[in-house]
């Protein structure tokens, strides 16, 4: 077998571990709200590989018919107490996430924080905490030597794992939300791009 498909075997077995590590009671609650954010406004916010996961989320909510915006474009409008932000971050610390969490927060906006740390600033300002576990650019190797022996960390290298288990995550979201709200493929098509 060849190393990129013993590395893809590696990191498919891992994504599927770190997703069924997520608690149900944060999927179901998740769901919920982003159904009860269908007829307001949803923010996607995140910064570099994790801000590209939630870009392909919130194109996969506009094809299900939701109102949805990207941080950073510049059609983004403001925030009101009715709308919903969902905010990317491995870490929980990227300074804009945060800032922009803290800002949501506090016009009455529902934050949602999607992290590896529970504990960090973003979840500090979110209403719901989905952890997904996976190594995030700060976390720290204590055993240089066991690392170097085992390979533990090479084939994802800093948020690797918790960007790809995101974007299986955020993805079977959608999958459950077809389901809930009664839509089909073909629904979803209706709504794909056609000036590309």
């Amino acid at each position: 077998m060849s190393g990129v498909k013993e590395v893809s075997s590696w990191l498919l077995a891992g994504i599927g571990r770190v997703i069924q590590s997520i608690e149900d009671s944060e999927i179901e609650k998740m769901i919920d709200i982003l159904i009860d954010h269908i007829d307001h406004k949803i923010l996607l916010i995140g910064s570099g590989r994790s801000g590209l996961v939630g870009r392909t989320f919130a194109l996969r909510l506009m094809h299900l018919g939701f109102t949805v915006y990207v941080s950073g474009e510049t059609i983004t409008p403001a925030l009101t107490e009715d709308d919903l932000v969902v905010a990317l971050s491995g870490s929980g610390t990227t300074t804009t996430v945060v800032a922009q969490a803290e800002v949501a927060k506090s016009v009455g906006s529902t934050v949602i924080a999607v992290t590896s740390h529970p504990d960090s600033p973003l979840a500090a300002n979110a209403h719901e905490v989905i952890e997904v576990k996976g190594r995030s650019k700060i976390d720290q190797i204590f055993d240089y030597d066991k690392r170097q022996i085992t390979g533990e960390y090479s084939n994802a290298p800093l948020g690797t794992m918790f960007e790809l288990s995101c974007m299986i995550f955020l993805d079977s979201i959608i999958a459950e939300l077809m389901q809930r709200i009664g839509a089909s493929e073909l629904d979803l098509r209706k709504r794909h791009a056609n000036a590309e």
